[in-house]
C-alpha cells in the first residue's frame, strides 16, 4: 500500500530577492507535482493574513513553505510554530542565511527533493515580545546596516550587505549596553549585540560560529566599541567566525537576556532583517528576548 501524496501549501513573498521569489517557485512546485505531491502557491498578503493561511493549511495537514528571504521565513517560522505545524524553505532572499545554517541546497530540483524526503526536526527559536524570530536578533551597527540594505536600489545583491555595513560605519556611533543573561549583568561600551539561534546572518557573516539550532541556548555576541578604521578591518574576518578571536569580541551563552542601551542616538534593533524598533533606554523596560527549546519543526 502506498503512502498519500504529500501536500504542500506555498507562501511566496513576491518582493523578495528583489522579485525573484515568484520564479524560483516553479520548478520547486513543477518537482513536487511531477512527484505526485499537491501544491497551492499564494502570494503573501501582508502577515495577520498571512497567518491565517499558515493556520488553515496546517489544519489541512499541508507542509507550510516559505519562499522568500530570512524576514518571510521568521514571520511564516512564529506562524507554523503556534499552529504546530511542520515548515519547508525555499530559499529566494538576499541573505537566505536560515537555509544556509540548515544546509539547504542552491539548486531548485535539490530544494524540491529535500522536501519530498528531507527529515523533519525541532529547532529552536527565539521569542522577542510577541515575536517568534528564527536566526538573530540586533541591536547596534548590524541593525543600522540593514535599514541601509532593505532600502537598496540598483545594487547587486553579492554587494549590498558589505557596501551597507561601510555606510553604517560612517555614522557609527557607540552605545553604553546594559545587558543581563540568565540574571547576570554585564554593562559595555559597544557597537553591536547580537542574541543568535543561527550562526549566519548579514548575506553569510557567521556572527555566532558556535551557535546550535537545537541546543536550547542562544548565543550572544558582544561587539565592543572601536574605531572605524579598526571595524573595518575585522569586517571580513566575520565571514570565517574568526572575529571572536578579537579580545573587543565577547561571546556568551544563554536562555533569558534583557537589554537597554544608552547613546546619543536611538540604537536600532532587527531581526532577520526586519526592523524592531529602537532598544530602550535604561529608565525604561529593557527588551526581553528568551528562547523557545524545540519550538519549530523544520524539513531539512
Amino acid at each position: 500500500m502506498t503512502s498519500a501524496p504529500s501536500s504542500f501549501c506555498f507562501l511566496v513573498n513576491p518582493a523578495s530577492g528583489g522579485g525573484a521569489a515568484p520564479e524560483a517557485v516553479v520548478p520547486v512546485a513543477r518537482r513536487l507535482r511531477d512527484q505526485g505531491a499537491s501544491v497551492e502557491v499564494t502570494y503573501s498578503p501582508g502577515i495577520e493574513a498571512t497567518t491565517a493561511l499558515v493556520g488553515e493549511a496546517v489544519a489541512r495537514g499541508d507542509v507550510v513553505v516559505s519562499v522568500g528571504g530570512d524576514g518571510m521565513l521568521s514571520s511564516i517560522a512564529g506562524a507554523v510554530s503556534r499552529a504546530g505545524g511542520t515548515l519547508g524553505i525555499v530559499p529566494a532572499g538576499r541573505g537566505n542565511d536560515f537555509a544556509r545554517m540548515l544546509g539547504l541546497p542552491a539548486d531548485p530540483l535539490a530544494q524540491a527533493d529535500v522536501l519530498l524526503t528531507g527529515t523533519p526536526r525541532s529547532i529552536d527559536l527565539i521569542a522577542f515580545g510577541d515575536r517568534l524570530v528564527a536566526g538573530s536578533v540586533y541591536a547596534g551597527l548590524d541593525a543600522r546596516a540593514a535599514e541601509i540594505v532593505d532600502h537598496a536600489r540598483f545594487v547587486p545583491k553579492v554587494a549590498q550587505y558589505p557596501l551597507a555595513a561601510l555606510r553604517a560605519l560612517a555614522t557609527y556611533t557607540p552605545a553604553t549596553y546594559q545587558l543581563t543573561i540568565d540574571g547576570v549583568s554585564h554593562v559595555f561600551e559597544g557597537a553591536t549585540v547580537v542574541v543568535a539561534n543561527s550562526a549566519y546572518y548579514g548575506k553569510g557573516m557567521k556572527i555566532a560560529p558556535a551557535a546550535v539550532l537545537d541546543d536550547g541556548l542562544l548565543d550572544i555576541i558582544v561587539i565592543e566599541a572601536a574605531s572605524r578604521r579598526g571595524l573595518m578591518r575585522s569586517l571580513p574576518k566575520v565571514y570565517q567566525g574568526e572575529h571572536v578571536d578579537n579580545d573587543q569580541v565577547h561571546v556568551f551563552t544563554g536562555r533569558e537576556i534583557t537589554l537597554s542601551a544608552t547613546s546619543r542616538r536611538p540604537v536600532p534593533m532587527g531581526g532577520d532583517g526586519e526592523a524592531l524598533g529602537v532598544l530602550p533606554t535604561p529608565d525604561q523596560a529593557p527588551a526581553a528576548i528568551s528562547v523557545r527549546p524545540g519550538a519549530l519543526t523544520v524539513i531539512a
